[in-house]
C-alpha cells in the first residue's frame, strides 16, 4: 500500500455484458479515461476496468454470473442509478446520446437541480445535471449519528 493514506470512498462497479464496448462507450459518452485495467484483450475477453470522469472514477467489469455479478440486461434492468453531476448537464446528455444513449427523461429544472435522464446501451440509468443553488441547501436536515 506504500505510505499513503487510505480514505474510505463508496466507488461502483457495473456489472455489463461486452466490457470492452463499454469501457468504449463511457469514454465516448463521458469523456471517461481508462486509469486500470485487467483482461480485455484476446488472451482473456473479460475485462475489469477503472474509469475516471473529471474527478470521480468508477469500475467496469463483464458480469460473471458464477460470482454473482450480473448485468441489468441479465436480470431485466437496474437496481442503481448513477448520477454524473456536470458543468453543463445539457451538453453531456447530448454527448451521451451522440454516443449510444437513450434518454429516459429530457434535461429540466425541479427540486433546485437542472437534470435529465439516460439509460446506457448495456442497461444502467444515468442522472446527468448539475445544483442550481448552493448544495445542499441552507434548509437540508442534516441527520447525524
Amino acid at each position: 500500500m506504500g505510505a499513503r493514506d487510505i480514505q474510505t470512498r463508496i466507488l461502483p462497479e457495473l456489472s455489463v455484458r461486452r466490457g470492452r464496448a463499454a469501457v468504449e462507450f463511457y469514454q465516448a459518452a463521458f469523456g471517461a479515461v481508462e486509469v486500470y485495467r485487467v483482461g480485455g484483450n484476446d488472451e482473456n475477453e473479460a475485462v475489469v476496468s477503472q474509469l475516471m470522469v473529471g474527478d470521480a472514477s468508477f469500475w467496469v467489469a463483464d458480469e460473471s454470473p458464477r460470482h454473482g455479478n450480473f448485468s441489468p440486461e441479465s436480470v431485466g434492468g437496474g437496481t442503481v442509478r448513477m448520477l454524473l453531476i456536470v458543468e453543463d448537464p445539457d451538453a453531456a446528455v447530448a454527448q451521451a446520446v451522440a454516443a449510444g444513449a437513450a434518454e429516459v427523461y429530457p434535461i429540466g429544472e425541479e427540486h433546485g437541480w437542472r437534470l435529465g435522464r439516460i439509460v446506457d446501451p448495456y442497461g444502467h440509468h444515468w442522472e446527468i445535471g448539475k445544483p442550481l443553488t448552493a448544495w445542499p441547501p441552507d434548509n437540508c436536515r442534516h441527520i447525524s449519528g
